[in-house]
């Protein structure tokens, strides 16, 4: 077996692993990140595509922003289409000029992980048998990779690897407590490269249930629908999902409407899903191991970036400057913007989806809902607020205005 040291293992190369890896790098902290998928399954993983201005921020304190600056699209409003009639919540002008930024998660992760490999950094795809140990003392990670064994000794393990992974599982049920909704309906998602057919995102709530048109460029849409947990990507072809997505749409949004063959056709599942606490001695999880969002508020990318951007400041407050009382407050902080998060994600999922269970009155006092925030300043402003991200209680410049050393 071969042992290594170093001071922060990151387990999990998605972009949580990736950022918080970057971000101790700026920092000249050593680190290495251990994944088990290869990078190229990494790299190919299709995921959201909205950034609120903080997440962007983030990331240019990483030095990761330059494809970011050049194919990001800026939006300052969003559409919500009821009754076959659009409403445009004005983003920017209710959040004093804040507005979110569409870039893909895939870019973001492949941006992240050339950075990496420019800067050579150590990090272990494809490992096998990874487990970890002794996150209340001395923490390490065994794992074997190309037939060989090997394990770190670290101060600290950064969790950072999806809900399935194994840091939460690692962790004795004693010690956590978890909260949990499972939706009873899905996401049907297709990519194609078409033009989207609107210039911002339209939120549809419709009789047939909930649709979303958005985009990751202006050549290439990504539209989702509304499913039954029971349906089958097999059961929908092409043709038939955009039959079904212009029957949701206004009729002006039907005649613009590009179709294409499906570059990616997936259904996701939906949940809201938290850990309590977010630490656990020396280890710490992030990201999608602490917790889940509904995609309805695209909070899930932005959710992990500000995580990491708690757990970086923490760890470089703790190594420059021999602090640990942002180590300390790390979950206390996180949980609070999850929290948040969570609530926002759950409204807007409750608000736009149709829910086979749902009783007339509850249909009405939904519609009543909209009616009401769509016709509101007040409301709408509390909705723009949480849609653009709330503040963090540190700002990005705080997170690796350090010297590298």
């Amino acid at each position: 077996m071969e042992i290594l040291n170093t001071k922060v293992a990151i387990i999990g190369a998605g972009p949580a692993g990736l950022l918080l890896g970057q971000l101790l790098y700026k920092a000249g902290i050593e680190h290495v990140i251990i994944e088990q998928r290869s990078a190229e399954y990494v790299a190919s993983r299709i995921r959201a595509g909205i950034l609120e201005q903080v997440s962007v921020d983030l990331l240019k304190q990483a030095g990761v922003d330059h494809n970011l600056r050049k194919k990001g699209l800026l939006h300052s409003g969003v559409e919500i289409l009821i009754q076959g009639k659009k409403h445009r919540v004005n983003l920017s002008a209710l959040t004093q000029g804040k507005h979110v930024t569409v870039y893909g998660q895939t870019e973001v992760t492949k941006d992240l992980m050339q950075a990496r490999e420019q800067q050579q950094l150590l990090s272990f795809y494809e490992a096998e048998q990874v487990q970890i140990a002794d996150f209340d003392s001395q923490p390490k990670v065994n794992f074997s990779y190309q037939g060989k064994a090997y394990q770190i000794e670290c101060d600290f393990i950064a969790g950072c690897d999806g809900y399935h992974g194994i840091c939460r599982d690692s962790i004795p049920q004693n010690r956590l407590k978890t909260f949990e909704k499972v939706y009873p309906f899905g996401w049907l998602g297709i990519l194609a490269d078409v033009p989207p057919v609107a210039d911002e995102l339209i939120y549809v709530q419709s009789e047939r249930g909930f649709a979303l048109c958005s985009m990751r460029s202006e050549t290439r849409s990504r539209y989702y629908l509304q499913v039954p947990l029971t349906d089958h990507v097999e059961d929908w072809s092409d043709e038939q999902f955009w039959q079904e997505l212009k029957l949701r749409l206004d009729p002006e949004s039907r005649e613009k409407l590009v179709t294409g063959p499906s570059i990616e056709k997936s259904i996701a599942p939906l949940r809201s899903f938290v850990t309590e606490p977010m630490r656990f001695g020396k280890l710490f999880l992030a990201g999608d191991a602490a917790h889940i969002v509904p995609p309805t508020g695209a909070k899930g990318l932005n959710l992990a970036a500000s995580d990491i951007a708690y757990l970086s400041s923490a760890l470089i407050e703790y190594y420059v400057q021999g602090s640990e009382q942002g180590i300390d407050e790390y979950s206390e902080k996180c949980l609070q913007r999850v929290w948040k998060a969570e609530r926002f994600s759950w409204w807007m999922t409750h608000l736009l989806h149709r829910f086979e269970s749902e009783t007339e009155f509850e249909h009405k006092i939904k519609q009543a809902e909209l009616d009401y925030m769509l016709g509101s300043q007040a409301a709408m402003m509390a909705m723009a607020e949480n849609y653009v991200g709330l503040p963090y209680e540190i700002t990005p410049l705080d997170i690796a205005g350090h010297t590298e050393h």
